[in-house]
């Protein structure tokens, strides 16, 4: 059975996506990133991370690779937008890439090992298209340490709903602390693990992070695999919905999510 991506592409998902930057959500790679070295970024999403890291390896090579037809195409009018000529976006299943064996020195992927089935077999194929001396960096949220303030009946309802459909669909929503196990796993001789974290507390960070969360909580494809696994109804989703509007408008609102990173080489 083909696996399924829980968020989907609706806007409000691609809205989040295109926040990404190297800076925000790469920023663990970024002291191994030189000129000239060359890049595969895979589960590229609008390309907002894969551009900055072409930026700072040019003219080195970089090749963002995603499920997504509709996306691939929106992060290439992007490139080209920015006028950012040494990349490519290519459709490509992180499974089997079509990349020729250590044929990148760099390959990277952010928020993707959580929503596949087989996040082993893929650190596999990632390892697979790596040069003998490159480096494999990845980076997942922990949906299982998110916290924040105040405690609200709603968000409380979100994450239960959350983790429930996630792991429904496809994949584990607390990826974050298995990616040390998963690139052992997977036969890399070393592996250094780290984490940071995202926090959004300033009211303009808590208007986009709550409205986008609330839009996505009844518009999204988690919307729908929500009530087609029977985990919630529309009442349900409204409810979430409801809350992340709440909590974006309290004044003292907070929240925070950690994410697991690991840099894995040979």
């Amino acid at each position: 059975m083909a696996e399924q991506y829980t968020h989907g592409h609706h806007e409000s998902v691609l809205r989040s996506h295109a926040w990404r930057t190297a800076e925000n959500s790469a920023a663990y790679l970024l002291p191994h990133l030189r000129r000239g070295l060359t890049v595969l970024d895979v589960g590229a999403g609008p390309g907002t991370i894969t551009l900055d890291i072409a930026r700072l390896v040019s003219p080195g090579a970089v090749t963002g690779v995603d499920a997504a037809a509709d996306v691939v195409a929106q992060a290439a009018a992007l490139a080209v937008a920015e006028g950012v000529r040494s990349v490519e976006f290519i459709v490509g299943d992180a499974y089997a890439l079509e990349r020729p064996e250590g044929g990148y020195d760099v390959v990277h992927a952010h928020q993707v090992l959580q929503h596949l089935a087989r996040p082993v077999d893929a650190l596999r194929e990632f390892r697979r298209v790596l040069s003998p001396d490159g480096v494999v960096a990845v980076r997942d949220v922990d949906y299982e340490g998110v916290i924040w303030h105040p405690r609200l009946p709603g968000l409380d309802e979100w994450l239960d709903v959350y983790l429930r459909t996630h792991r429904a669909v496809t994949g584990e929503p607390a990826a974050g602390r298995l990616l040390k196990s998963w690139t052992r796993e997977a036969g890399f001789a070393e592996v250094a693990a780290s984490a940071s974290v995202w926090l959004f507390e300033a009211p303009a960070d808590r208007a986009w992070w709550g409205g986008m969360w609330a839009d996505r909580a009844v518009q999204s494809s988690f919307a729908d695999h929500a009530q087609s696994h029977g985990i919630t109804d529309r009442a349900g989703l409204e409810r979430i919905s409801a809350g992340w509007r709440e909590w974006a408008a309290a004044e003292d609102g907070w929240l925070l999510l950690p994410h697991g990173e690991a840099l894995a080489r040979g």
